[in-house]
């Protein structure tokens, strides 16, 4: 009988694993009784946390990494979260970098549905829902990645001269209805196409003269590992929180 009994107790604990699986911020249309679903979300997570915490950033941050992956980027040559050190303790928060042998892969991750609208010169873009009864104004994606390559390339003389392309990614389900004025070395993507830009940028740039490859991860280890750092994280929220205000005013 007690074998019985933990039988059934370690039952409940599979299924209470797999509802939480399921709640975990992935589809919500996954049928029940699908445990292929099962084993390719355990392999999913694996994979992700190879790199980083399932904890750590958001979910579309975690999907284009375990993309990225699967398209044969290595492990160790990205780089999740990361707290570069502007001055004092002030710091500038990269979602994700990729090293490559052309130079330096820069990704920032947005989560928006509806249309989007935007020039790279302008400051602020615009998101339209509800068939444009509602508009949102955000900071331009293109000059916010910017400033965290200005800041990146501050961190070294090696940094300061070495390729490295800015990527925009637009996960949730919007659309690109007017995106111009794009500088060079930049790319502005929805989730669907980031592995062509990806691939598109490794096979059309020459390769990066680096002249230390061990400086150039202990960099970004060490900007990672910040994120680990409560008091860092915590500072930078506040910081950032502060500053968009104005950007959740609509119109």
């Amino acid at each position: 009988m007690e074998i019985v009994a933990i039988a059934i107790v370690l039952l409940f604990i599979l299924f209470a694993f797999v509802l939480a699986l399921r709640h975990s911020g992935e589809s919500d249309d996954v049928p029940h009784n699908d445990y292929s679903w099962f084993t390719n979300h355990i392999h999913k997570n694996e994979q992700i946390t190879s790199v980083t915490s399932l904890e750590r950033g958001t979910w579309s941050e975690r999907d284009l990494i375990y993309e990225l992956l699967e398209h044969g980027i290595p492990a160790g040559a990205i780089f999740h979260d990361l707290y570069i050190n502007k001055f004092g303790d002030k710091y500038t928060q990269i979602d994700l970098v990729v090293a490559t042998k052309v130079g330096l892969i820069v990704f920032e991750v947005k989560d928006y549905k509806g249309w989007i609208f935007g020039r790279g010169n302008q400051d602020k873009w615009t998101q339209v829902l509800s068939y444009g009864d509602r508009k949102y104004r955000f900071y331009n994606p293109i000059k916010q990645n910017a400033g965290h390559i200005s800041e990146l390339r501050k961190q070294s003389k090696q940094l300061s001269k070495i390729p490295i392309f800015s990527v925009i990614v637009f996960y949730g389900g919007c659309v690109l209805r007017d995106i111009s004025i794009v500088p060079h070395n930049t790319y502005v993507t929805t989730a669907s196409r980031v592995l062509d830009v990806v691939d598109t940028i490794i096979e059309e740039n020459q390769l990066a003269n680096y002249t230390d490859k061990r400086e150039i991860v202990r960099i970004l280890k060490n900007a990672v590992d910040n994120g680990n750092n409560e008091n860092i994280a915590g500072k930078h929220a506040k910081q950032v929180q502060d500053m968009l205000g104005k950007d959740r005013v609509f119109d």
